[in-house]
């Protein structure tokens, strides 16, 4: 067995001071130091994403006024009184150094943050040393190269980052496994996994982990304190208010086979609905992980609870369901869904966004974590975002300018769909020698045939559009059309996107002429936004 790791001391979190330094932090010294720390750098966002619904409890357990704590159910009783204490918390400026020893030094929590503890390790389940053998008994590990994302495992998955293979796995440092534990018990996938056996059956099949191809959005306040105190869900949640709450690493281990711990605000909501079980396997010195056990943890139905940090989109059916991640979308184009109120639209904003002090709306950003996947096994790319200070545009506070801000993105949106739709005309009447050329002729699209040039307008489009969106909202709300950037926008990147050589063939031509008719016409009044 390794030597311990322990996170509550350990320099595992990268951080950037607010002087610019950058530096890594154990646990302690994050809730210490917080005021002095202006953001978070792990490099993985899916890590981030995960790690920010760790701190938010431990945030919530430490930060005081007196004898009332944010994390109280008595006190929460009254949501006034929670939001008065919240707004006490913030003014002291930073998290009390007594209030951060007295947590990380509980008795019962002793050894709960050591990462390699040979009964408790953090956020692991010990167990599966014995439970994921082989018909032999010999120990069946899931192999160092599964645990770390990016990494390609057998024949499946892309190489994101360096090249490894399972017949030469290369070590983890401790920090880095730290973070790719996190993002595996978030985003980890569904389907075939390390067999695990408990009974007499040895089941390998899982379920897709509670964040998987999701994008969480939180406060972003000027300093890590600020950022975390608001990162605290408030206690609005449909949970459990009868059962104590307690985080995963505050209670005993859960039986895989039996039913679930009710959800409880805000430790277990955030960091108690994992699908996956994780064992991480270290060098005899405990500075790296060698080896991972990763499987399934539970086959009960997940449990229902609303995300604090997720934007719920209306489906067809009328329910909703979390917006997913996507490489290619950029985050002002989610802004009006972070603006407005939830009955106005059909998007709910993150209840994170949602009853904001006041008097820091005008320094608060919003940051964006996202891991654009499927649903089951494949990692396309993450990334992660942060926008100026909008939220002193929330419809509460400006419902003019966050109504301009939606008309914007709603022209940006539209010019978007129909370049889309345009240069894939275009590139149908180009090619096809048998297309009706009249303008008014009805034109069949293949949509496994879509040809370069949509993709390529796209591509040039989207970037030039932010930049007009950027320049709208600048000039503040107005009652003018914001139509025309868009469009102008739009007929460069067609442009650009069909080329200047082809534009000597008289069949290019027409089909340009056609595609930029197509996009002028967002501008007749019956269209216009």
């Amino acid at each position: 067995m390794g030597g311990g790791y322990d996170l509550r001391i350990e320099p595992w979190i990268p951080v950037r001071l607010r002087t610019g330094e950058s530096e890594r932090l154990g646990l302690r010294e994050v809730f210490k130091r917080a005021h002095e720390i202006d953001d978070l750098e792990v490099p993985v966002p899916p890590a981030a994403a995960g790690l920010l619904r760790v701190l938010a409890p431990i945030a919530a357990r430490i930060a005081a006024d007196g004898e009332d704590r944010l994390d109280d159910p008595d006190l929460a009783e009254d949501i006034d009184d929670w939001f008065s204490l919240r707004d006490r918390v913030l003014k002291a400026g930073r998290f009390d150094p007594r209030a951060v020893d007295a947590y990380f030094d509980r008795e019962d929590l002793t050894g709960r943050f050591d990462l390699f503890h040979p009964v408790r390790p953090f956020l692991q389940d010990p167990r599966l040393r014995t439970e994921c053998v082989d018909a032999k008994g010999a120990p069946n590990t899931s192999g160092v190269n599964k645990l770390v994302m990016g990494r390609p495992t057998g024949v499946n998955g892309a190489v994101l980052f360096g090249h490894f293979t399972d017949t030469a796995p290369v070590p983890v440092p401790a920090a880095e496994a730290a973070w790719h534990l996190i993002a595996q018990l978030y985003y980890g996938p569904s389907g075939q996994c390390t067999p695990r056996r408990i009974t007499s059956e040895r089941t390998g099949s899982g379920d897709a982990a509670p964040l998987r191809k999701s994008i969480s959005y939180f406060p972003w306040g000027p300093d890590l304190f600020t950022t975390l105190v608001l990162a605290v869900p408030s206690p609005q949640a449909d949970v459990d208010w009868q059962t104590q709450d307690a985080c995963p690493w505050e209670t005993d281990l859960n039986a895989p086979l039996g039913p679930l711990p009710p959800l409880t605000w805000p430790g277990r909501m955030l960091t108690g609905r994992f699908r996956h079980a994780a064992l991480l396997v270290p060098s005899k010195d405990g500075r790296t992980v060698i080896d991972a056990y990763l499987t399934w943890s539970t086959h009960e139905p997940p449990q229902n609870v609303r995300d604090p940090y997720l934007i719920l989109d209306r489906r067809k059916d009328g329910d909703f369901q979390p917006r997913e991640a996507d490489g290619a979308r950029a985050l002002w184009r989610d802004l009006d869904s972070l603006l407005l109120k939830d009955t106005r639209q059909d998007a709910l904003r993150p209840p994170a966004l949602e009853h904001l002090p006041g008097a820091m709306l005008s320094r608060l950003r919003v940051r964006a974590y996202g891991f654009d996947q499927d649903g089951q096994q494949k990692d396309s790319v993450w990334f992660q975002a942060t926008s100026p200070q909008v939220l002193q545009w929330q419809e509460e506070n400006d419902a003019d300018m966050a109504h301009h801000v939606k008309r914007c993105h709603a022209a940006a949106e539209k010019a978007g769909e129909r370049l889309d739709f345009a240069a894939r005309i275009a590139w149908k009447h180009a090619t096809d020698s048998n297309a009706d050329p009249s303008p008014r002729a009805k034109i069949k699209l293949d949509a496994r045939k879509p040809g370069p040039w949509a993709s390529a307008a796209l591509t040039r489009y989207w970037p030039a559009a932010e930049a007009a969106f950027w320049r709208l909202t600048d000039s503040g709300p107005t009652t003018d059309r914001v139509s025309k950037p868009f469009v102008d926008a739009a007929l460069a990147a067609l442009d650009e996107a069909i080329g200047q050589a082809s534009r000597a063939d008289i069949r290019v031509a027409r089909a340009r002429n056609r595609a930029r008719g197509l996009l002028l016409a967002l501008l007749q009044p019956t269209t216009a936004a």
